[in-house]
């Protein structure tokens, strides 16, 4: 008898304590739920004993990276139902054995273990990292930005598009192309820092060189980029000499901490802070600070979370540190304005462009939904699938304003108090 998505369905809404939104598709080709929903494929039985062996985001994260969930239909959408099922209830470990105390949730998870079968816990996918430290010394973080950002250049060729900038485009108009609007995001920093022909520029977390090559090109900087991934290094020097501006650029395989030919006129640091870490993160501005020259400019372009009542409540979310970025770190825009203020710089302008990181994150999931096959070959069914699952569910938490994006603007102001700041803000829009 093909009953087991109808049971599955019971189980859950007796665990969840509400109306599972979706519709399940089971193993056995059954089928419950709302008509019109969009479809959560559970395709064997080894997904219920991923979610029992470690219930919340991670057991779901490693259902779907193995394969063993699906989705038929809006994935957006399902992404949207489940975070309020499960995500923005904290539905994780510790909450579910607190929920155990009661009976009927006890039922329903006695009822799950007899359906998933033999109780071993299936092996994680080999995508996940399972180093559990934050350590955030040079080594675990050249490992860190390697297992990220060393997927392959062909990879994210296909899922940035011919801008190859991996951080948040500034939208003109939603009906922008993804490289203009990546183009724009490029000039509005060359425009915030004051780029001008021999300005010195430090491109902290260089990527593919497409800041260094815009600052250089468009407004005849002389840039140093610096990255940990000797992927994107390779890549980013073809371009550059590609460009002919090998008299102007030079990308270097380096720690920001070890940078030591200041001082520059401005630092533009792009989507790197996130991977500093919250008790590093002091001395990353203290190490900027030093690189300038007084008056020069950094501009700080970092994603930032909502801020908690406890701060010491956080934690790094796991299956982002377990598939996407290990170690990376979020904190909200207020704690790193004061600490770039600790560390002696003025902070001049803070500018959230949020909603720019949802357009622009699901523009990225289009062109790898449109290159899946490909995107297989390049890497691996399950990286593949973690990309997907990550940028779409990241659209959503931009979207929804559980995180943000912001440009911070400071200033080595030097003791006289001349900051070379305009009187009237924001020039540059």
């Amino acid at each position: 008898m093909q009953d087991a998505a109808l049971r599955l369905k019971a189980l859950m809404e007796q665990l969840l304590g509400a109306p599972l939104p979706v519709r399940i598709r089971a193993w056995d080709g059954s089928e419950a739920g709302p008509p019109e929903a969009p479809v959560l494929v559970v395709r064997n039985r080894r997904a219920l004993r991923r979610l029992l062996w470690r219930p919340g985001e991670l057991g779901l994260a490693r259902a779907w990276v193995s394969g063993d969930l699906a989705v038929d239909g809006d994935l957006y959408a399902v992404l949207d139902m489940v975070a309020g099922l499960v995500w923005e209830r904290g539905e994780d470990a510790r909450t579910l054995r607190g929920a155990l105390a009661d009976r009927e949730v006890r039922a329903a998870v006695r009822g799950l273990v007899r359906m998933a079968g033999p109780p071993l816990p299936p092996a994680p996918p080999r995508e996940e990292v399972r180093r559990r430290t934050h350590l955030h010394t040079r080594r675990s973080d050249r490992r860190a930005i390697s297992h990220h950002y060393d997927v392959g250049n062909d990879f994210y060729e296909l899922v940035l598009g011919p801008s190859m900038v991996y951080s948040c485009a500034y939208w003109q108009s939603p009906e922008s192309t993804l490289e203009e609007a990546q183009g724009d995001k490029l000039e509005l920093i060359a425009r915030k820092l004051d780029l001008k022909p021999g300005t010195r520029l430090l491109d902290v977390g260089c990527g593919w060189g497409s800041m260094a090559i815009h600052a250089a090109r468009e407004h005849g900087a002389s840039v140093v980029g610096v990255t940990l991934s000797q992927e994107q290094a390779a890549y980013a020097r073809k371009r550059v000499a590609d460009e002919g501006l090998t008299d102007r650029v030079e990308i270097r395989v380096q720690d920001y901490r070890d940078v030591g030919d200041g001082l520059y006129d401005a630092i533009s640091s792009i989507g790197m802070a996130e991977h500093v870490g919250s008790e590093r993160y002091l001395a990353y501005a203290r190490a900027l600070f030093a690189l300038l020259r007084p008056g020069g400019r950094l501009l700080n372009h970092q994603i930032g979370r909502r801020p908690r009542r406890d701060e010491s409540a956080y934690e790094i979310d796991e299956f982002i540190d377990a598939y996407v970025f290990p170690d990376g770190e979020l904190a909200p825009v207020g704690r790193t304005v004061s600490q770039l203020e600790t560390a002696g710089f003025e902070v001049r302008d803070v500018e959230s462009i949020r909603e720019h990181y949802g357009l622009t994150l699901r523009h990225w999931v289009a062109n790898l939904e449109a290159g899946w096959p490909e995107a297989v070959r390049l890497t691996s069914p399950g990286r593949a699938r973690v990309w997907r699952l990550y940028m779409a569910a990241s659209a959503l938490a931009f979207e929804r304003n559980r995180i943000g994006v912001d440009q911070v603007l400071a200033v080595r102001t030097p003791d006289s108090g001349a900051s070379g700041m305009p009187l009237r803000a924001r020039t540059w829009n």
